[in-house]
């Protein structure tokens, strides 16, 4: 009997040694697991709390930011409402000012279609009650004025203009005629002969040579000591140039070209002449 106790005893202690080493491990292993999840957990927990305290700072920078935006464009509408008030102001002030000019044309027409009414009647009126022999006579002194007047005007519109709007005169006969107009004074030349300067006016002109089939010649122009050549120059076309303290132009035309001769003009507006006496009296004093 005892030794089967015995037997028994033994048989029971060598499994449960086992079992509980096996038990251990299980623990063990349950903490190390524990541990794992809970380690991963907080970085976890870390990770998401950093996102998310970034998402609230990204968040918070873009709330800022619209804010921003918002406050411009409330600031850019308050300055073109004040903008718009302004022009609304001046338009209505610009209406009423071309309101009342209006008016004042209108006004302002009506009393020179008045006047212009009235005029008429007095002349009729006076050229009733003086239409003697005399103021007869006197009209068709006046028509025969005009008809003068105009004959010129035709002759004048005959001739060409140059680009600054002069007439140009072809020949002494229309020198003539631009004489009788007064506005400029002209100085007739001809030069014969190749390298012979020849003093006309306030200008010195020399021939350089001649080409009879195309009308064309070549010339050398002394101004107050500066000489310019003019090469190759049509008939009939006028060479511009100023001389000191003037701002109208004078001209040199040449009409009539011939075997080693030319002659033509030169025209000097009459405000040039009174400057060149006024600065020839200044240094003479």
């Amino acid at each position: 009997m005892s030794e089967d106790r015995i037997v028994e005893v033994r048989n029971g202690s060598s499994w449960q040694l086992p079992a509980i080493i096996v038990l251990g491990l299980v623990a063990l292993g349950g903490l190390a697991f524990g541990y794992n999840a809970s380690s991963k957990l907080d970085t976890t927990q870390q990770a998401v709390a950093t996102q998310l305290k970034t998402t609230q700072q990204s968040v918070q920078q873009d709330m800022s930011s619209l804010k921003d935006r918002l406050a411009q464009d409330e600031k850019a509408n308050t300055d073109l409402q004040g903008d718009l008030k302004v022009i609304t102001g001046k338009l209505k002030i610009t209406q009423g000012q071309l309101r009342k000019a209006r008016e004042e044309a209108a006004k302002l027409n009506d009393a020179t279609v008045e006047k212009v009414s009235a005029l008429d009647t007095s002349v009729h009126s006076e050229l009733a009650t003086k239409a003697t022999n005399d103021d007869v006579k006197t009209v068709d002194t006046k028509v025969v004025g005009v008809k003068t007047d105009l004959d010129a005007t035709r002759e004048d519109l005959k001739m060409a203009r140059s680009e600054m709007g002069t007439l140009i005169a072809r020949n002494h006969d229309e020198i003539d005629q631009l004489r009788r107009l007064g506005e400029r004074d002209y100085v007739e030349f001809t030069i014969v002969g190749k390298n012979k300067p020849q003093k006309v006016g306030n200008v010195t002109v020399e021939l350089k040579g001649v080409n009879e089939k195309r009308n064309q010649f070549s010339a050398a122009l002394t101004i107050e000591d500066k000489q310019f050549e003019k090469k190759n120059r049509a008939m009939n076309e006028p060479i511009f140039f100023y001389t000191s303290g003037t701002h109208i132009p004078e001209e040199v035309v040449i009409n009539k070209v011939g075997k080693n001769t030319i002659s033509g003009y030169v025209s000097i507006p009459k405000a040039n002449s009174q400057v060149a006496s006024t600065g020839s009296e200044k240094s003479g004093n």
